[in-house]
Formats: C-alpha cells, sequence, structure tokens
C-alpha cells in the first residue's frame, strides 16, 4: 500500500520534475562521465532513506552503477527529496537497468518536456473581457 501511494504521488508530481528538468537537459549534453556513452536525463523514483540523508542515499544509490561517487555527483541533476523521494540523472540504458533492479528504486523513468498550453484564457485575458 505504501509503494502505491508513493508512486501516486510520484506521477502526480513528475510533470512538474519534468519542468524542472528540462533546463538541466540542456545543459547535460553529451556523454555521460567514464562511461564513452551518451545518455538521458531520467528520473529515479527511490524508497525514502531511514536515518540517512536523502543526498547521500541518492549519490550511494547511483555511485553504484556509473562507477563512483565523483562520477555520481557529476551524473546528478537534482535530488527530489519533500513531497517525492528520488533524483534526475543523465543515465545510459544499461546504467537504467541496472538501477532498475536495485530493491531501493521503485521506478526509473525517462524525463520529458511538455509543452504548457495557456489556450484562449490569457488572450481573453488580456484584452480585458474577464
Amino acid at each position: 500500500m505504501r509503494v502505491l501511494f508513493l508512486v501516486s504521488v510520484f506521477l502526480l508530481i513528475a510533470p512538474i520534475s519534468v519542468l524542472m528538468a528540462e533546463e538541466s537537459n540542456k545543459s547535460a549534453g553529451g556523454s555521460i562521465p567514464g562511461s564513452g556513452e551518451d545518455g538521458a536525463v531520467h528520473i529515479v523514483y527511490v524508497d525514502r532513506p531511514g536515518e540517512e540523508e536523502p543526498e547521500a542515499f541518492h549519490i550511494r544509490t547511483l555511485a553504484s552503477v556509473v562507477g563512483g561517487e565523483d562520477a555520481a555527483k557529476e551524473a546528478l541533476i537534482y535530488h527530489y527529496k519533500h513531497a517525492a523521494s528520488g533524483f534526475s540523472a543523465k543515465l545510459t540504458p544499461q546504467q537504467v537497468a541496472e538501477l532498475s533492479q536495485k530493491p531501493e528504486v521503485l521506478q526509473v523513468v525517462p524525463s520529458r518536456t511538455m509543452q504548457l498550453h495557456s489556450g484562449t484564457g490569457a488572450a481573453v485575458h488580456r484584452q480585458g473581457l474577464v
């Protein structure tokens, strides 16, 4: 039941996460440090760490698949630690597969950029019709 609740919360905040990661996607282009491969930004949802600080837990979790703590710090883009527990990082397909197998990892999803549309409401409001 706890996992279902956490996944539901993550799915609700995922669009916000995507927008926050959009700028990071632009600056995180190129190959992944130490891998020689191109990767893509993914959002990794994890169980909340017990007594461990979320950032340290995220780095430790990521370090196990990217080749060490320094590589994890380079790959990390953002820590999610309030409404959700997780992080976004630039990962290769192999790293995604390895992370997905870890018991503390709930889900790994590609970061997607969503376009927000204001519809006609903004134009009507600008014209003073509201």
